[in-house]
């Protein structure tokens, strides 16, 4: 028996060790960590149980018979993150490039079925070269067991994607299906195909970096939620995120005790949010005002910046924000900031976590281009992601609120809980100066002194239908708040609304806007 053991606690040693001591040093030398240095990261000290460490390939040819290293370049198990149970998969980069083959995919359909039984949330740690190309067409197959299973657990665990690699091909569709895609810079790259098919087709000389690079996909593409410097970072982000997530959706999100007053006055909103609707501030500021210790974990930040969207704590329970952004584009609405405020309000509504909007929408970002690439479908997508949620849902107008953006920003008439607004509040269907050129363009034309008339108009209009009580008076804002009382207000707000119960009609599913 004991040279049994002893022959075990070398297989499982050799497991851990990888395949040699220079591949590791090839690992280090591109800037990243090893497999397991990461995990160690990622979950809290000797908690992490791995599980099919023994697991080999079974492929002959190529020479694949003759490389038959322990774990296939997969590392699976669960173990705890801040003290919760969490389920992960991390490619080994040492092994095969990290490339997926059939025993490679067999163990993280394993884990990813544990996870989803479980009811824990799922981290993928993505550094691989794709499909194993000596295994041809069961590689393929692995990844559509990936993506079946992914599609599966949506909504029904946290799937969190980090890229720490390569990752090309169909296995980009792995983390696109997941709720959250971090990177790192400089080590992580994501495409479809590589920069030497683009050449190929296109003659575009382009680096990987600038082809799929964390910069790009957190800028341009939207790919990446999250972009870090480097991994020891970008894993503690990730168990900050795990700390805000409930394990499934049959739980509440995680509370956590605060010493942040809930009667806590905000005064220095009454400085950060300028009257006039026409003056720029950082949405930002407010958010780390009103929230629990200025505390909040924001998603997408570097793309579609025109909107906020942010994971924080109220009194101690987690709430979902998404707020215009007055610095960026004025706050308005287009194209990319609809996509990305409709997933984050999607994801919210899935887990349970009520969602917090705060308006200063100028409108919609008008144009050829926004219209030729579809802003009406596009911006459908976050009005039908509004109407679908569930969860507590409470509005506040810090100022402009305009036309059919308003309507979009989760206001009363489609089905926000709560609207509260701010004494600064304009609601109307656009600016003062752009309906009274639509309603008096004639009497204006035809005035000795076309200026002094547009003026007067501009005044009558705001005086009528824009001043700060017109909603209010109408049952479409259900008070006008002192700034300053704002995190007080949600508050208890939230904790009215905290056993919402709102089911929807019997279905199957809705149909997403395109």
């Amino acid at each position: 028996m004991r040279s049994a053991v002893a022959e075990l606690s070398e297989l499982r040693a050799a497991a851990e060790r990888g395949p040699s001591p220079e591949a590791t040093r090839r690992q280090h030398g591109r800037g990243k960590l090893t497999v397991r240095e990461r995990l160690e990261l990622l979950f809290d000290p000797g908690t992490f149980q791995e599980i099919e460490r023994l697991r080999r390939h079974r492929a002959r040819g190529f020479g694949l018979e003759d490389r038959r290293v322990p774990t296939d370049g997969v590392v699976t198990g669960w173990g705890e993150v801040g003290g919760r149970t969490v389920f992960a998969f991390a490619h080994d980069f040492r092994v095969f490039g990290g490339s997926l083959g059939e025993a490679h995919a067999e163990k993280i359909h394993k884990v990813m079925d544990l996870a989803e039984a479980a009811g824990a949330p799922l981290v993928a740690l993505n550094d691989g070269a794709g499909a194993r190309i000596q295994e041809g067409v069961t590689a393929l197959a692995g990844y559509g067991g990936i993506f079946r299973r992914s599609v599966r657990a949506s909504g029904v665990i946290p799937q969190i994607s980090v890229i720490l690699g390569p990752c090309a091909g169909g296995a980009t569709y792995a983390p696109a299906l997941t709720d959250f895609t971090f990177m790192v810079r400089d080590t992580a790259q994501m495409y479809i195909t590589g920069p030497d098919v683009v050449g190929a087709v296109t003659g575009e000389k382009i680096t990987h970096e600038q082809l799929g690079g964390a910069g790009v996909h957190g800028t341009v593409s939207g790919a990446a939620a999250i972009v870090c410097d480097d991994e020891a970072e970008c894993l503690e982000e990730v168990r900050y995120l795990l700390s805000m997530l409930p394990s499934n959706n049959r739980e509440q999100p995680p509370a956590a005790p605060s010493a942040d007053p809930a009667e806590r006055r905000c005064e220095a909103l009454l400085d950060l949010v300028p009257p006039n609707p026409k003056q720029s501030y950082d949405m930002r500021a407010v958010i780390a005002e009103i929230v629990d210790d200025g505390d909040y974990f924001e998603v997408h930040a570097l793309w579609a910046t025109n909107i906020v969207c942010a994971l924080a704590r109220l009194d101690g329970h987690v709430v979902g924000i998404v707020a215009n952004q007055p610095a960026s584009m004025a706050g308005v609405l287009d194209i990319s900031a609809s996509e990305k405020a409709a997933r984050f309000v999607q994801f919210c509504d899935a887990f349970g976590i009520p969602l917090v909007t705060l308006v200063d929408v100028p409108g919609f970002l008008p144009g050829k281009d926004q219209e030729h690439d579809g802003i009406i479908r596009h911006g459908a997508k976050l009005l039908y992601a509004y109407c679908n949620a569930t969860v507590p849902r409470v509005q506040v107008i810090l100022r402009k609120a305009y036309g059919g953006a308003y309507i979009v920003m989760d206001s009363r008439s489609i089905g926000a809980d709560l609207s509260f607004a701010w004494p600064t509040n304009e609601i109307a269907v656009m600016g003062a100066e752009g309906a009274a050129n639509v309603v008096f363009r004639r009497e204006i034309a035809a005035a000795p002194d076309p200026d002094e008339a547009r003026a007067q108009r501009i005044k009558e209009y705001r005086q009528e239908l824009m001043h700060p009580y017109y909603a209010a008076e109408r049952g479409l804002v259900d008070d006008v708040i002192d700034p300053a009382d704002t995190r007080s207000v949600l508050v208890g707000a939230l904790a009215m609304l905290r056993a919402k119960d709102a089911p929807l009609p019997v279905r199957k599913h809705g149909n997403l806007p395109m």
